[in-house]
């Protein structure tokens, strides 16, 4: 739980920082991603959690 929520924390960091550098990127790259396929979002999201699960149990196991 520690993790999740550490990972929730960064995300939103992340995201705010981008959001702030860069509006109008980040209002394209929602525009583009408001217009994708339901299929391909669904793929996206779930290829991302993947990968963030893999990271986690990586850093995890290197630094333990």
């Amino acid at each position: 739980m520690k993790d999740l929520a550490a990972a929730l924390g960064l995300a939103l960091a992340i995201e705010g920082l981008l959001c702030a550098a860069f509006p109008g990127a980040m209002r394209r790259a929602m525009q583009e991603a408001s217009q994708s396929p339901m299929e391909r979002m669904r793929l996206v999201g779930l290829v991302s959690a993947v990968a963030g699960v893999v990271v986690v149990g990586v850093v995890r196991l290197l630094f333990g």
